[in-house]
């Protein structure tokens, strides 16, 4: 099968946002002193704060809370775990977070590499992201990775979000590409693989984690690492 057009995901899958994001939180935990207010831990409050951010993303996708909800909120209830019930400073965090996130440029290995190597072999490569439009074109350029895509499709662009059909039908629009030689390359089961699937469109699954796939979804290839693009490519 020869596929023309390769769609991307950003978050978790080129771009190493876990890293980037606990690099980001460090920075604020020592810039706001959050020691002096009792948070004595840096690892205790990054393990509560990816629980709580976890649970919004899932209630954001879902349709519940609004976007803004989900930028100061993810604070304010990591701070409440350590008896600090500071609103103006949940939401000062949340923007101060999201101003320093996009800055950072972690990538995971041979991130660059292959999407040269994709770019020279002549595949159209694309994103399909989950995220907002000024936050992922500022993570593209200060990673260096924008002359690469094509098309950044985000949510917010689209109005809507992975796993709906409705995000891959308007990148497809947007590109031109048809689901038979379109790809999406992702690492979430739920969101980039099931969605790609109810699109119609195969799936590269990029397990970095080494997680367990459930069974009862079969992408059409799974990777370990992005050099293993190589032998599907």
């Amino acid at each position: 099968m020869q596929y023309k057009h390769l769609f991307f995901d950003l978050d978790h899958t080129l771009w190493d946002f876990e890293a980037n994001s606990r690099q980001t939180l460090q920075q604020l935990y020592h810039t706001l002193d959050l020691a002096s207010r009792g948070v004595t831990n840096f690892d205790a409050f990054h393990k509560q704060y990816i629980a709580h951010n976890d649970k919004l993303w899932e209630r954001y996708r879902n349709g519940w809370i609004k976007v803004d909800e989900l930028r100061w909120k993810r604070m304010w209830l990591t701070l409440l775990d350590f008896k600090i019930g500071d609103e103006p400073l949940a939401r000062q965090m949340g923007n101060q977070f999201l101003d320093a996130l996009p800055t950072r440029n972690i990538l995971f290995p041979y991130t660059k590499e292959i999407l040269s190597y994709l770019s020279d072999k002549g595949y159209q490569l694309h994103l399909i992201t989950n995220g907002f439009e000024k936050t992922q074109h500022s993570k593209l350029q200060y990673s260096g990775l924008s002359g690469y895509f094509g098309k950044v499709i985000t949510s917010e662009g689209s109005n809507s979000l992975k796993p709906h059909k409705e995000i891959f039908d308007y990148a497809l629009r947007e590109t031109g590409a048809m689901p038979t030689d379109s790809i999406m390359l992702g690492d979430n089961v739920e969101v980039d693989i099931q969605g790609a699937m109810n699109a119609g469109i195969d799936q590269v699954y990029v397990n970095h984690l080494g997680i367990d796939i459930e069974p009862v979804v079969k992408p059409t290839y799974t990777v370990s690492s992005l050099k293993e693009l190589e032998n599907i490519f």
